[in-house]
């Protein structure tokens, strides 16, 4: 076994206050981003009726996180994350005005137009913009190994994901809204102002940070060598990383699924109205994070938790009962931060600070890739077969006993069996050598000698022999990435 390592830094005095500042304007830019593209695609189909616009958009920004996030990764780690963030904010306002101006020179007929460019162009500088709001994401999930005590780290992921449920929740009700109300000129109007008061909210937060040394003469624009040495690096680590892409294609099982089986049960205004209450779970399991954390083992939280998700999954359509399917929901999205943050504090904790960004894009590559996937499998499965066979007799006299009668039984099917799919894959993951190795890993990367100062977030001072190549006063030093000489401690799980 490699020797275990540790990404520690010593978080700078005030260094949660500064990541509490860097939160709030992340939450503000994902609102406003979520806001304006869910709104576009609204706004799309309220206009054309075309599903396959929709769709094509949705796809296209799916694939394009996908495509995008390595590259994302390698600029995190050569850039200070400051910068990065303020790069990332200025090319999103630029692409949002941009589209504005469009909107004004342009006929509301032309943009319409699914035949002609003005369309396309449109909401490709819209999509633009909104793929490069990511960069910030990836930047804030090393700015926690930055600023945060590593003991604190599951707590401060914990409100990273309540951040992303506050932007689900805006979206799903306000986006819908602002095109109802204003149409999309003002809808845009609003998005490029929030972005803009992110943009000079950003301007003023200061991120103590060394500047990157580079890895070598020539650097490669996607390092995707980089990515897998330093997730090879840490034993176990690409295990995580698959399971977590295997748990995500369970999930675009509910991505293609969860709406047609939500507008079966509720009328569309009432379903709107429906996510957008049951999206609050998202910051309910963000915020219990963040006061409880994820135990001394988060990997083994994760498997625990997806085995919940898995049982629920499979047991919230088993009637169509309204009330039970709005509260599967709400608790899967409470338990989704949850799983999210434990795999961020594992990241965060075995691989070394200086090259976190491309393992993180590396991990979003991935999980980007993996739902719409499935989704993209499974709605034509499910429409062409398993749904006809549900309404035929031999399906109901076959499965009437445990899936009950109603119109939606063929997708109560699919959830069933794709619920019961995830607990298997979490229950193996039990027993996997790299679950054990990671879980060793994990608990073996502590913080150095230096931790009992860098814990206090408002500490007066850092020890100075922890930062000897420190170039600048104020700038967070990095614990040496590799520490020989730590044992390996046993893994509480193993019964060995």
């Amino acid at each position: 076994m490699t020797e275990p390592t540790t990404s520690t830094v010593v978080p700078p005095p005030h260094g949660v206050r500064t990541f509490a500042n860097v939160l709030v304007n992340t939450a503000v830019a994902n609102v406003t981003t979520s806001f304006l593209w869910f709104a576009l695609t609204f706004w799309v189909y309220l206009e054309t009726e075309s599903v396959l616009a929709t769709g094509i958009i949705g796809g296209a920004y799916m694939l394009l996180l996908a495509l995008f996030a390595m590259v994302f990764g390698s600029i995190v780690d050569r850039h200070r994350k400051h910068r990065v963030r303020v790069f990332s904010s200025l090319v999103t306002l630029v692409a949002f005005s941009a589209a504005g101006g469009l909107y004004l020179a342009s006929p509301e007929a032309a943009l319409l137009d699914l035949g002609g460019p003005w369309f396309w162009l449109f909401s490709g500088i819209i999509l633009f913009g909104a793929v490069i709001e990511n960069m910030r994401n990836i930047a804030l999930s090393t700015t926690v190994t930055l600023l945060v005590p590593v003991e604190k780290h599951a707590n401060a992921n914990g409100y990273v994901g309540t951040v992303q449920g506050v932007a689900f929740a805006v979206t799903s009700v306000f986006s819908g809204l602002a095109i109802g109300l204003g149409g999309m000129g003002w809808t845009l109007v609003l998005a490029i102002g929030l972005t803009l008061v992110a943009f000079v909210h950003l301007l003023t937060v200061r991120i103590p940070e060394d500047k990157p040394e580079p890895d070598g003469p020539r650097q490669p624009a996607v390092d995707l060598r980089g990515a897998i040495t330093a997730v090879r690096a840490a034993p176990g680590l690409f295990a995580l990383i698959i399971f977590s892409t295997f748990n995500n294609l369970i999930g675009g099982v509910y991505m293609a699924l969860m709406d047609p089986y939500g507008l079966e049960l509720f009328d569309v205004r009432i379903w709107g109205v429906i996510l957008g209450v049951t999206s609050t779970g998202f910051i309910i399991g963000g915020l219990a994070i963040g006061r409880f954390g994820l135990g001394k083992n988060p990997i083994r939280t994760m498997l625990w938790i997806v085995v919940g998700m898995g049982v629920l999954g499979a047991v919230f359509t088993i009637r169509e009962w309204w009330w039970l399917y709005a509260l599967g929901i709400w608790v899967y999205m409470a338990l989704i931060p949850a799983v999210e943050a434990a795999e961020q504090t594992v990241i965060q904790k075995v691989v070394p600070f200086r090259t976190q960004g491309r393992v993180f894009g590396f991990a979003a590559a991935f999980e980007s890739a993996a739902a719409p996937i499935t989704a993209f499998l499974i709605a034509p499965i499910a429409e062409f077969a398993i749904i006809p066979y549900m309404n035929s007799d031999a399906g109901r006299d076959a499965w009437g006993w445990l899936l009950g009668d109603g119109q939606a039984r063929g997708i109560a099917m699919v959830f069933l069996f794709a619920g019961l799919i995830m607990v298997v894959l979490a229950l193996l993951a039990f027993a996997t050598r790299s679950y054990r190795i990671l879980s060793r890993e994990y608990a073996a990367a502590v913080p150095s000698e230096a931790a009992p100062d860098a814990a206090a977030p408002d500490a007066a001072a850092v020890p100075s022999e922890a930062a000897p190549d420190a170039a600048a006063p104020d700038a967070a030093p990095s614990v040496p990435a590799a520490r020989a000489g730590v044992p390996s401690m046993p893994d509480p799980a193993d019964p060995r």
